[in-house]
Parts: structure tokens; C-alpha cells; sequence
């Protein structure tokens, strides 16, 4: 049995309005719950015990993920009474973690295809305490650096560093949020308090067993934005990362439920749901899901963009570059753009224009021409 340890205790504010009624784990990436790419790729590697360590509305994740038996997993859920961190959040389930146990310890807010049983011999190989998975970027602004010395082990951290802290560094390596740990790890967290294990946890392991294991080559990115959603969604279309959708899309890039009444045009790569409606003259794609029960109407164009389950696009709709959410309806000659975000339930009237990353929260009605963005 391998097990792992997922923290799924964000709100994911980023994400708002996608996840404004519904918490990340489980909001609809292409055809299914986000969470479950994880748990597919992670069985992918043997794991098939794992314990989410749950904050923000752990009712409507175990809802939505069920006990795993379905994909031949055991899954358990654990809520922390008060947010304690990352390391705050792994310490809570410790009971939960068999004695001398070597497990993986994971953010849930991760599409990957990292090679993590590779990972996990070079961790056992080395004797490490703890082996972080890490992954090379260009662009090393935004992250905090993890440097490594030539036999793979940790010799410090940079933390978002500025262009005179890059000198002699000559790849620019961050964590993936994928980690193999020794259950000892568990013994330098102080138990009911909020600590990181980013911060206070890792430093404390220099020169004492923390090593980097950097998967070249692979997928990884933070679906933790809405523009990081779409282009995890384009990545899954075009294949880009490894995931089981790809087979549903074939050697075509394009999956179309077998009840769609199809008058328009699609074109691929494209995943068009269960009782889905294409009016004539329609035109769907590419990069483009439709979720299930979606109406697009005559004349409407539909273009690298996500529409979730029971959404309708009025007839002559521009809807590009953006994210529509469930049961929402956007009227006749509407336009939706440049990475809009609509949430669920909201009503989008004839001649508004909504455009450069607006946000409209659930259950908003908007009037005709209220905006024009």
C-alpha cells in the first residue's frame, strides 16, 4: 500500500467566481472534478490509500470524491478544526500515518504528469529524510528558488528573488508541490499550531536528509487562476499533459457525446457533453468545452473558452477566451471575452459587453447593455 497525504484546505480565492459556491477540489476541469486528475495520476503510480486534509466546505469534496472505491482507491477525509498551515495541516492527520511510514505529501491544486515513482526511488536510493519534487522554470519571479547541489541535495531557498540573487544560478528550480517524506518529518511540528512547511519546516532540513528530485520533461502547473484554468484545459485538450481524457478524445481531439443534436460547426480540439444543443450556423472550437446540457445558439461563435453544465449562449454571442459558469445564460449578441469569468447561475442581457478578466459573481442579472466593458 502507498499512501499520500493531500491538502485541500484553501478557499481558493484566486479561482472566485468558479469557486465562489464550490471549493476547488472539486470544480469541473474539462469533463470531471479537478481533484480526480490527481487521484488518476497518483493510482497511475501505485498510491491507492489517501487522506485529504480538508478546511473550505470538506462536505461537498467527500460528496463529490466518494470513498474511492471507484477507482480502486481508499480515501479518507480529515477537517482541521482552525487553518494550522501546511505543516499545521500534515501534522493533524499524523494518526493517521503508520509508524516508520514513507508517504507522499501533496498541494491539491496541481495538473501534473510527473513521473513520481521516480521520485520516490531516488528518494529511497539516497536515503533522504524528505525528497521534493521540483520542476525548472524561465521566469523565476514569482516563485521561491529551491538550490541544489550536484548530488541532489538542498543547500538553501530563495524567496522570490530579485535579478542580483539569480547570479551563478544557472537553472531556476521551484517546488512542485510534490513531496516523499519519512514519517519523522512529522516530529518537527509543534501539534495545534499554524506552521508552514514551506518556511519552517524545509530550512530545518538542510544538511540534515532534504534533497530535490527534478522531473524533466514533465507536465506541472498551478491550476490556482482562472487564466491557469484555461490553459490547463487547452493543455488537456491538445494533450500537452498526460491524463485519461485523452483517450476519450482519440487520435481526433475531439470528443462529442453520442446525443448531441450537432447543426453547426465543431472544430477540434473540442469536448462537447451529454445533451448538448449546436444551432445552425453555430460555430464551436477550437479549444473549446462544452459542458453537459449546453445550448449555443444560431449564429453564436465559441471559442477557446469552458461553459459549464446548463449554460446557454444566445444566438449571435461572441464567447472567446473565457469561462462561463453553470446555468448561466447569456442573451442574444452578447459578448464575452479577454478572460472574463461569469459565475454560476448569472444573467448575462442582449448588447452588454463583458471583456478584460471581469468577474461576475453567481446569481447576478445583468440588463441589457448594462456593461460595456
Amino acid at each position: 500500500m502507498a499512501q499520500a497525504v493531500i491538502l485541500v484546505g484553501g478557499e481558493g480565492t484566486r479561482l472566485r467566481p468558479l469557486t465562489s459556491r464550490q471549493p476547488k477540489p472539486v470544480i469541473t476541469l474539462v469533463d470531471r472534478p479537478f481533484m480526480t486528475y490527481m487521484l488518476q495520476w497518483l493510482r497511475g503510480h501505485g498510491v491507492d490509500d489517501v487522506i485529504f486534509s480538508c478546511g473550505f466546505e470538506p462536505v461537498k469534496v467527500e460528496e463529490a470524491l466518494g470513498d474511492g472505491s471507484s477507482m480502486g482507491m481508499r480515501l479518507r477525509y480529515v477537517r482541521e478544526p482552525t487553518p494550522r498551515g501546511t505543516a499545521g495541516a500534515l501534522k493533524y492527520v499524523d494518526e493517521q500515518i503508520p509508524l516508520d511510514a514513507r508517504f507522499l505529501m501533496l498541494n491539491g491544486d496541481v495538473l501534473t504528469d510527473v513521473d513520481v515513482g521516480a521520485q520516490i526511488a531516488q528518494h529511497e536510493r539516497t536515503g533522504a529524510v524528505g525528497t521534493l519534487g521540483l520542476v525548472a522554470v524561465e521566469d523565476p519571479s514569482a516563485y521561491g528558488l529551491v538550490l541544489c547541489d550536484a548530488d541532489h541535495a538542498v543547500t538553501g531557498f530563495l524567496e522570490k528573488p530579485a535579478p542580483n540573487q539569480l547570479v551563478g544560478i544557472d537553472r531556476y528550480l521551484i517546488s512542485a508541490g510534490i513531496y516523499v517524506l519519512q514519517r519523522a518529518v512529522l516530529d518537527l511540528i509543534p501539534a495545534g499550531q499554524n506552521v508552514s512547511i514551506e518556511r519552517e519546516v524545509w530550512p530545518r532540513l538542510v544538511g540534515q536528509g532534504l534533497a530535490g528530485a527534478v522531473a524533466d520533461g514533465a507536465y506541472w502547473m498551478d491550476i490556482g487562476t482562472p487564466e491557469r484554468y484555461l490553459q490547463g484545459t487547452f493543455d488537456i485538450l491538445e494533450g500537452n499533459v498526460r491524463t485519461e481524457v485523452l483517450d476519450a478524445l482519440g487520435a481526433g481531439f475531439m470528443a462529442v457525446a453520442g446525443d448531441v443534436q450537432a447543426h453547426g460547426r465543431i472544430v477540434p480540439p473540442a469536448h462537447v457533453g451529454a445533451g448538448c444543443t449546436i444551432a445552425e450556423g453555430a460555430h464551436v472550437g477550437s479549444l473549446v468545452v462544452l459542458g453537459a446540457g449546453v445550448t449555443v445558439g444560431p449564429g453564436a461563435r465559441v471559442e477557446r473558452a469552458v461553459v459549464l453544465d446548463g449554460a446557454t449562449i444566445g444566438a449571435g454571442c461572441e464567447v472567446t477566451d473565457c469561462i462561463v459558469g453553470p446555468r448561466t445564460r447569456i442573451e442574444k449578441g452578447a459578448i464575452v471575452r479577454g478572460g472574463a469569468v461569469i459565475g454560476e447561475d448569472v444573467l448575462v442581457g442582449e448588447g452588454n459587453v463583458l471583456t478584460a478578466g471581469i468577474k461576475v459573481f453567481p446569481g447576478t442579472e445583468l440588463p441589457p447593455g448594462a456593461i460595456k466593458f
